[in-house]
């Protein structure tokens, strides 16, 4: 019994609901902001928890917690500054003109519906190894077919999407008309 009260003293008195006012008006002051004020103050709170232990009995609790929050919200800036750099920089690494969207969209489309139009088994096979990067005897094994007969179906696949690809206009020109005008 008198161990546990010796422990109970060594340990200082931790209430800080009294000074929950002060952390969030110095919070609100710093943020500008009432939902970042109170995430701010639940961060520091939560570190002020975490490190009670370096708390000096005798020392100011309301100027130590307020510290905290202060270091809290330098610490969020530092962070904030650094990801917006970090944007920044990947902005300058992205091409300053992208080509449109569209005529790609439409190609993956055509591919798509190419690649769905093929008979089941050498769709199968060939997502088997093209898609998924199984080797031929793999993929062989995973259909139950022999390896030359899987060969065999991945080779009429590409030969198919191959004869697509032939037959499709060639990729520089416009293949949209203009309604009401000239092309």
């Amino acid at each position: 019994m008198l161990r546990k009260q010796g422990m109970k003293r060594s340990m200082p008195r931790f209430d800080i609901i009294g000074q929950l006012g002060s952390l969030r008006r110095y919070a609100r002051s710093l943020t500008r902001d009432s939902a970042d004020a109170e995430d701010l103050v639940h961060d520091a709170l939560v570190r002020a928890y975490e490190r009670r232990g370096t708390f000096r009995s005798g020392a100011n609790l309301r100027a130590w917690l307020l510290s905290i929050v202060h270091n809290a919200f330098v610490d969020r800036m530092r962070s904030r500054r650094s990801e917006a750099m970090r944007i920044e920089q990947a902005g300058y690494l992205a091409d300053a003109a992208t080509p449109a969207p569209q005529e790609h969209s439409v190609r993956l489309a055509q591919v798509r519906d190419a690649f769905f139009n093929l008979p089941e088994e050498q769709r199968s096979a060939l997502h088997l190894v093209a898609i998924e990067g199984l080797s031929y005897q793999q993929a062989a094994n995973a259909t139950g077919v022999p390896l030359g007969t899987l060969m065999s179906r991945i080779g009429r696949a590409r030969a198919a999407l191959r004869q697509m690809e032939d037959a499709a206009p060639a990729r520089g020109r416009n293949h949209l008309s203009i309604v009401g005008g000239e092309p």
